[in-house]
């Protein structure tokens, strides 16, 4: 689990929750109808925006932001020099009977094995890649269009706020409640807009992009197994993409 996320978010709430117990009751910012405005004005606009199975599978891509990507690019580098030089010593049909953990690297070494072309093996990795990403991506921008339209809901409800206050001006017992619901809702969904569908957003595009990165290390490593590349050229390649801290020296390496 990444213990980063669910911390901030912990914290978030815990904090906005402490300010309010330090001056009055939690029960007087509690509003059933801002919380129906905020959370189901929210859900109906995505539904609206996305295709049902979609906002569904996003939500379930939202539990990665909760997860420590599975995918290590420096290990991932480490494991193809490894197969690259059994490649080069007892030949590509030797990868067979290794272990690999990565499902991605481990597909790729199949159609190595079975003796696809480079190019054929590149395009349909390729392919593969791209889906991932557009996968992720409507993730991703289904959560910011959330967090962009939670404060537009809230608005909504302050609206409907006044204009219930405005209405009961001569009942000073109706104002009160009216008011409630005018300034609860933007508090709600600027929280659900800056403590949760934002943050979720950046995280789940920062997990996309490390394991895009990842499969574009897979990609060149498997190309370069096939065409016989030498392990240390193929190291200095991977190691190019990584930043000079992450990189293993030359001695560790050998």
């Amino acid at each position: 689990m990444d213990i980063g996320t669910l911390v901030g978010m912990v914290l978030g709430f815990g904090l906005i929750i402490g300010s309010i117990l330090l001056n009055s009751s939690i029960g007087a910012y509690i509003d059933v109808p801002s919380l129906l405005i905020v959370v189901g004005g929210t859900i109906s606009a995505a539904l609206i925006a996305e295709k049902l199975p979609n906002v569904l599978g996003a939500f379930k891509v939202a539990g990665r932001a909760f997860k420590v990507p599975a995918s290590d690019v420096t290990k991932t580098i480490e494991t193809v020099v490894h197969l690259s030089n059994i490649a080069r010593k007892e030949g590509v049909l030797a990868l067979e009977n290794e272990k690999i953990d990565d499902g991605f690297l481990s597909k790729g070494t199949r159609m190595a094995v079975d003796g696809l072309p480079a190019e054929e093996i590149r395009t349909t990795l390729t392919a593969e890649m791209v889906t991932m990403k557009m996968r992720h991506s409507r993730g991703k921008n289904l959560f910011k269009f959330m967090a962009a339209t939670a404060p537009s809901m809230g608005m909504i409800g302050t609206l409907i706020g006044l204009v219930q206050m405005l209405q009961s001006l001569d009942d000073p017992s109706a104002i009160g409640p009216a008011m409630a619901v005018a300034l609860l809702t933007t508090m709600y969904g600027a929280i659900l807009a800056f403590v949760v569908f934002g943050p979720i957003a950046e995280k789940l595009g920062q997990y996309s992009g490390e394991e895009s990165a990842n499969m574009t290390v897979v990609i060149e490593g498997i190309d370069a197994i096939v065409k016989g590349q030498n392990a240390l050229v193929i190291k200095d390649k991977l190691e190019a993409r990584l930043a000079p801290s992450e990189r293993r020296p030359e001695k560790e390496a050998a």
